[in-house]
């Protein structure tokens, strides 16, 4: 068994990560090494290391895709283990399955924890930041009359599962309302603490609203929370693999995020972290046999699952890891602003998101007045084949954009002629 688990890895190596990292060290050995200066957005003295990163990605050259905030490619090293790992599985798929690879999810446990800065014993491996974030919502032992602060910018699968609760067990949801974008922190903080009473139990805060890119000031929210004894639920889909932190930064009590967004981890694949000490006191989503247990493994109680798509994950782990967490953040915000800033002086243009790198990484939104989104990303598909996503939600009607590390300058110097065109021809 040990020869073969053996065999496995080894090859699974030199399928993926191995022949990535040759190409990207071997072929560029100074490259990985420097560091890019602290607030510096001048990434153009890297563009060889950032054109070795495009071809780690089976990126279409026929489209150019700027919804990487929905759901990003995986990186050609990670396809080829999925591919290993299926055609694995069915040659006998329970034995390999239950026996081989089921195992292997601790090593990725560990590799998760490590990225995240928190204990391996605290992270628990699913689908997305829904199931992830529903076992906590669902798992809460709140009763009739017990407050939950929520936004309504909060993702709609998290803020429907509160409304469920509220419809099933009586709970009361307290809505904070947001003027976005701002770089103002004390008013974000106190949008929600505001809200605080002696029954709040729980606030749910999105570190990175999905709709425009708008950073909440997460940790201070939290530790106003906590001074009150109100528990934190964090949603971290689009900041984990983005911004350039451990989870213990942010102060929370529980967090969920999806791994195939910004980690770019094979589609369906996500994470949960529980502070230890409240893992004993959160019920399960599925059926567990001891669903008081302290174990984390009792959230992984999913049946039979996708153990390709699982233990993927590592290879795109070992790419993001190759970049570096500081890099790849300062690489996001560039991409955003680089294209944001040459589009800011077109006539009627509208900004949702914040140019400031503290208050926004890699989501950009722009609109014009007057001007339904769902038609500008229609032009921009049609005559330039760009692949955005129109945004109608609350008082954000735009555009949003959103560029990966795979993204080049000259993808989105097609990106500003096209807004550019579309404003003198269209409006």
């Amino acid at each position: 068994m040990n020869d073969r688990r053996s065999f496995i890895r080894q090859t699974a190596s030199m399928l993926g990560a191995f022949a990535l990292h040759q190409n990207l060290v071997s072929a560029f050995p100074g490259i990985a090494a420097p560091e890019l200066p602290s607030g510096s957005f001048d990434t153009q003295t890297e563009d060889d290391f950032w054109r070795q990163i495009r071809q780690a990605y089976a990126a279409n050259p026929s489209i150019i895709n700027l919804n990487n905030g929905g759901v990003s490619p995986t990186p050609r090293a990670t396809l080829d283990a999925m591919d290993y790992y299926n055609r694995m599985c069915s040659e006998a798929p329970s034995y390999y399955m239950w026996r081989v690879l089921d195992q292997d999810r601790e090593p990725l446990r560990e590799n998760l924890a490590a990225l995240a800065g928190v204990d391996p014993e605290e992270i628990a491996i699913n689908r997305n930041s829904t199931e992830a974030l529903n076992s906590v919502i669902f798992g809460l032992s709140l009763k009739a009359g017990d407050e939950v602060v929520l936004s309504k910018y909060d993702y709609p699968n998290m803020v429907n599962a509160w409304k469920q609760r509220e419809l099933r067990d009586g709970i009361k949801l307290v809505w904070v309302d947001l003027e976005l974008p701002s770089e103002d922190e004390n008013y974000l903080t106190k949008a929600y603490t505001s809200k605080f009473t002696a029954k709040t139990k729980i606030v749910h805060i999105t570190h990175i609203i999905n709709w425009n890119g708008q950073i909440l000031p997460a940790r201070k929210i939290a530790d106003a929370a906590h001074a009150r004894g109100i528990e934190v639920l964090v949603d971290a889909a689009h900041s984990f693999a983005v911004l350039d932190y451990k989870i213990p930064d942010l102060g929370c009590d529980y967090f969920g995020t999806s791994l195939h967004k910004f980690l770019c981890a094979p589609y369906g694949t996500g994470m949960m972290w529980i502070r230890k000490e409240k893992i004993e006191n959160v019920w399960p989503l599925l059926g567990n046999g001891e669903p008081h247990s302290t174990d984390i493994r009792k959230f992984e109680s999913l049946g039979t699952r996708s153990f390709p798509t699982e233990m993927a994950i590592g290879y795109s782990l070992d790419l993001h890891n190759l970049i570096g967490s500081t890099r790849k953040r300062e690489r996001l915000h560039y991409l955003k602003h680089y294209w944001m800033s040459r589009v800011q002086d077109v006539p009627n243009i509208k900004f949702y998101t914040s140019l400031n790198p503290n208050w926004s990484c890699a989501i950009g939104n722009f609109g014009f007045e007057g001007v339904k989104p769902g038609d500008i990303a229609e032009f921009l598909f049609n005559k330039y084949k760009i692949h955005t996503v129109s945004i109608e939600w609350e008082d954000v009607k735009g555009v949003r954009v959103t560029p990966n590390v795979y993204t080049t300058t000259a993808e989105l110097d097609k990106l500003v002629r096209a807004i550019g065109e579309y404003a003198s021809t269209k409006l």
